[in-house]
């Protein structure tokens, strides 16, 4: 298989927010729902979630980089983005899901002003 990435993936273990936005949520998905990256890049990220996502979900996703990884002040990311690929995971009793999402926009702010995730 040849490698299809075109731009520079990290492995980052970062909490994330994952919102389905809300011109394609039924009432069955809608909310917020917390999860954690595994890898991350400018074009796309894989996270892990408990709540079933579908492939084609656009998504609103929310990180914060924090000070160790900016080498300065904490860096807040909002970006859009649509699941590619939903891969069931089990781990220690517990199903969860593994998502690719290609990341179509974002938007970045650094600084005090950034909102924190909890």
């Amino acid at each position: 298989m040849s490698e299809r990435r075109n731009a520079r993936r990290y492995d980052l273990s970062l909490p994330v927010m994952i919102r389905i936005s809300s011109a394609a949520a039924d009432v069955r998905m809608a909310g917020l729902r917390k999860g954690e990256t595994l890898d991350i890049s400018t074009r796309g990220m894989y996270f892990i979630i408990e709540q079933d996502l579908q492939t084609g979900s656009e998504l609103d996703i929310t990180l914060t980089l924090p000070s160790e990884i900016t080498h300065g002040s904490e860096v807040f990311v909002r970006a859009a983005g649509k699941v590619v690929r939903v891969d069931p995971r089990s781990e220690a009793r517990n199903m969860r899901l593994g998502v690719a999402a290609v990341i179509e926009r974002y938007d970045i702010v650094r600084g005090e002003d950034s909102p924190k995730l909890n």
